[in-house]
């Protein structure tokens, strides 16, 4: 991600109607499929150890025009995935 632009928020929904604040990290293709990561944003007083706080990967999906976002259910997939913006994200902190 380029940070002289800052960084970008998005605020997601998910099924029980609680909304996630995230910040995006980059985005990659995959087998012709778009993936985002994020970071969830934490709050000052939260326990940032903990699990909810790692990387989140979620792939474009486009029905009837639309755009959106979902979770990655396969766990192959999203280890592939995961490995690959691990893997730009270390090569962005060499440069």
């Amino acid at each position: 991600m380029r940070e002289e632009y800052g960084p970008n928020f998005i605020t997601l929904t998910d099924d029980d109607g609680k909304e996630i604040e995230l910040e995006y990290v980059d985005a990659l293709e995959y087998k012709g499929k778009t993936y985002s990561a994020f970071f969830p944003v934490v709050e000052e007083d939260a326990d940032e150890d903990e699990e909810e706080y790692g990387l989140v990967i979620l792939r474009a999906e486009t029905e009837n025009g639309e755009e959106f976002l979902v979770t990655v259910d396969d766990e192959q997939e999203l280890d592939a995935v995961y490995d690959l913006f691990m893997e730009q994200i270390l090569e962005g902190e060499e440069d």
